[in-house]
């Protein structure tokens, strides 16, 4: 297995910061032994990259207003975008679980995911310092970065629909190809989202991304899940 240290390119000086980074609260609560976790590094590495993210867009956008540039900022640095940065480099495969939070489901919790992400930039900020955060931080968060000046506001729809999901049962959604047609250069996608084994809709686009995107968008309206039960 890779280690989350290759992943990020940064190698630790102080390796019990990565170990107290990827610790959940779960863990010592369960073995009745007290322990450091990830809540306070979570809390450092909140304020590291808000501050990282609010410099990048600043010096990304020099004719943005403030209120465009919150925006921005306010949908990079939420729970959900906080949470698919820690996919990015399977984070979640590496943090530290009580047995009773594995077995519902924590190691893809959105809010767990989101935690980790920030305590290991936490403990990054105290190993090495700001600068390092950004060599570290900014390619994670660069795809997100492309085009969100055109709606500084939209939510994203996979996001906002895996977080109404997991407040349910912390299990993902899938997303699946149907089909496909038209030629290379001008490909649609047909695709669907499922949850616990059920279709809630599906969604058409000219990349995979798209149709994932109109599919959760469509699920949201349709809200299938309510028709289902306890």
């Amino acid at each position: 297995m890779v280690s989350l240290e290759e992943r990020i390119g940064y190698q630790f000086k102080n390796s019990t910061l990565l170990v107290e980074a990827l610790t959940h609260p779960s863990l010592g609560f369960e073995s009745n032994v007290a322990q450091p976790d990830n809540q306070r590094l979570e809390f450092l590495g909140d304020a590291v990259i808000e501050l990282a993210l609010t410099s990048k867009l600043y010096e990304l956008f020099p004719n943005k207003p403030e209120g465009d540039l919150t925006k921005m900022r306010s949908r990079l640095v939420s729970k959900i975008a906080l949470s698919e940065f820690a996919k990015n480099i399977e984070l979640g495969a590496y943090v530290r679980l009580g047995k009773g939070e594995e077995a519902t489901g924590g190691r893809e919790r959105l809010s767990t995911l989101a935690d980790a992400f920030e305590a290991v930039i936490g403990a990054i900020y105290l190993d090495a310092g700001y600068d390092v955060v950004r060599e570290v931080l900014l390619p994670i968060v660069e795809p997100s970065l492309i085009g969100i000046n055109q709606n500084p506001d939209q939510k994203n729809p996979k996001g906002a629909l895996q977080e109404i999901l997991q407040s349910i049962i912390p299990e993902s959604p899938v997303y699946k190809v149907l089909n496909s047609s038209g030629p290379d250069h001008n490909k649609k996608f047909n695709i669907s989202v499922s949850w616990r084994g059920r279709e809630l809709a599906k969604g058409i686009g000219f990349n995979k991304k798209s149709a994932e995107a109109d599919a959760a968008k469509n699920a949201m309206a349709i809200k299938e899940w309510e028709q289902w039960g306890a």
